[in-house]
């Protein structure tokens, strides 16, 4: 339940975050866009421990906003399930972001820019032409940034550790049930999440074929 509650959140977060950056640099005359972008990215090009090393000296009680939100609101997020999301998030949004680019990108302006001719602002012609055509590659990001979300391991465990009830999520689980010679444990778990990782490709897959949308 907890990983399905951090992959959730972590994913409500990332495609708020992923849309809007996507928007942003492919629509907007944005200085340094390629700097942005590669930031955007990094997080899925580096290791995941290096991404967790990163985090934990952001978010620590030393770090600028782990030492300002425990000073301030007596928040602390290292080791915490808030820590799950924060890594799940920092981990998943490159997924989003790049469907969610692509999706934008396969849209042809002149279905926009006619709106707006008509009447429709920058805001409803978005939510109106842009946002629907895109749809298939949105919601490809979401579905793939909730897998990706759910195993989740490295940045984890190093942001947020293996407390079993608080911050165990099932890939640290796995990871600790081997440690431990735990094997039947650690078969159940991996047989859960490759089940579950397999129907929710399948079914995406299954709905892009549905809709007559190129996979």
């Amino acid at each position: 339940m907890l990983s399905l509650k951090v992959a959730a959140i972590a994913t409500i977060f990332a495609f708020i975050l992923g849309v809007f950056f996507a928007y942003i640099l492919t629509k907007k005359n944005v200085p340094f866009k390629s700097i942005w972008e590669t930031i955007l990215i990094l997080p899925m090009i580096l290791p995941p421990s290096i991404v967790g090393y990163l985090l934990l000296k952001l978010f620590g009680k030393r770090g600028p906003l782990g030492a300002f939100l425990l000073d301030t609101f007596g928040v602390q997020v290292v080791f915490t399930w808030v820590a799950c999301v924060i890594a799940a998030c920092v981990v998943a949004l490159p997924l989003m972001y790049q469907n969610v680019k692509a999706a934008f990108q396969s849209v042809d302006e002149t279905y926009e820019l006619a709106a707006q001719t008509l009447g429709s602002g920058e805001w409803k012609a978005f939510w109106t032409v842009l946002f629907p055509l895109a749809r298939p590659g949105v919601v490809s990001g979401i579905i793939l940034t909730f897998a990706r979300a759910m195993g989740e391991f490295g940045a984890t465990l190093m942001l947020a550790g293996n407390i079993e009830g608080e911050t165990q999520t099932i890939p640290t689980a796995i990871y600790y049930a081997v440690a431990t010679g735990k094997e039947d444990q650690a078969n159940t778990l991996v047989a859960v999440m490759t089940v579950f990782s397999f129907l929710m490709i399948f079914g995406l897959n299954a709905w892009l074929k549905k809709k007559n949308y190129k996979v």
